[in-house]
């Protein structure tokens, strides 16, 4: 299997798995309008299955040491099959309720509250499994992290007030949107807080002698988002977090191309989620660590909300107080993760 051989490659791949990360959801927003987030996701759970049996079979079979995929697969010790299997569950569970948590508020706003959440709690979590870094450098940068995200939520907060207030002078009613958006904060916050746990169940996947490497972990981890998905839609296609109940037959009523965004998103999330993998992987000189691996693929938490400013306008029309806010939180964010990510550096590696 191909494994990063430098710290600056490391580092390399895991720019990739951010920009992954926080680009997938693009594909959902360019589904119509009228498209689920329940239905969408099945696409986006088959098309994270196919890219882990493509990486597999690629990247995870070739390589100078001959060891392969499916070489790791039998050797592999029943509980680290278990651990990686559950943390495509948790996983799911947490992506599901983001996806839904954008489609109420926005990507500008579920991605900062969500994902940064689950990075501090994984940073953490992570450091006290292996504890790879500075610990100053990551639990300050968490804290700085933790600071983005109020920043965050006070700009949407003023956000919704401000168009409250001018739907109230044009003699307009617009509850709903406030509503709505403290709803998109709260499902956020609980998706954040299941995102944060998966990634310790990764680790410890791959753990001990017969523990898994980073393409079986991703294949044995997308197996857990295939099946986990038919369960839990089950759910929400008859409790939906907004909107009424909907048929699973609806799935087949929409064209090609609307299916075909939701396994494209879910092929580029896998592509993040296997270099992320493959970075934690990384030894000797190439090591940054689970902590520092993770925060940084969470700097898609970055990318994802500029999606949301620049190309999908969900701040449109913000008066000065709330892209003060705006500006603030992703200095702060970028900032956070400058120290995490820079822990390694000035820590026993």
């Amino acid at each position: 299997m191909i494994l990063p051989g430098s710290y600056v490659a490391t580092l390399l791949i895991l720019v990739l798995s951010m920009i992954c990360w926080g680009s997938w959801a693009n594909t959902y927003k360019l589904c119509p309008p009228k498209w689920r987030f329940e239905l969408f996701y099945f696409d986006f759970a088959i098309g994270v299955f196919i890219a882990a049996i493509i990486a597999a079979l690629t990247f995870g079979s070739l390589g100078w040491d001959g060891f392969s995929f499916l070489d790791d697969l039998r050797l592999a010790g029943k509980r680290s099959d278990a651990l990686a299997f559950l943390a495509g569950v948790i996983f799911n569970l947490a992506n599901m309720l983001l996806v839904g948590a954008i489609a109420i508020a926005g990507m500008a706003v579920a991605f900062p509250v969500g994902i940064g959440i689950a990075l501090i709690e994984g940073v953490v979590l992570n450091y006290f499994l292996n504890p790879v870094g500075n610990p100053a450098f990551l639990f300050t940068g968490a804290g700085v992290i933790m600071l983005a995200i109020v920043f965050d939520s006070l700009a949407y907060r003023n956000y919704a007030m401000a168009a409250s207030v001018a739907a109230a002078q044009q003699g307009k009613t617009r509850t709903t949107k406030r509503k709505t958006g403290g709803k998109g904060i709260a499902i956020s916050i609980i998706s954040g807080l299941l995102m944060g746990i998966f990634y310790p169940f990764v680790e410890m996947a791959r753990a001990g002698e017969t523990g898994l490497g980073p393409y079986s972990i991703a294949f044995i981890f997308a197996l857990g988002v295939l099946l986990s998905t038919f369960v839990f839609n089950l759910f929400f296609l008859n409790l939906p977090l907004q909107g009424k109940p909907i048929d699973i037959f609806d799935y087949f009523k929409a064209r090609v191309k609307t299916h075909l965004f939701g396994i494209v998103g879910g092929m580029i999330w896998l592509a993040g989620g296997v270099s992320n993998f493959v970075a934690a992987r990384a030894e000797g000189q190439a090591q940054v660590g689970p902590a520092v691996s993770y925060a940084i693929g969470q700097g898609a938490t970055m990318i994802s909300a500029l999606w949301g400013l620049i190309l999908w306008k969900e701040f449109a029309g913000a008066d000065g107080r709330v892209r003060a806010f705006i500006a603030v939180m992703f200095f702060l964010f970028v900032a956070g993760l400058a120290l995490v990510s820079s822990a390694p550096l000035f820590g026993n590696r």
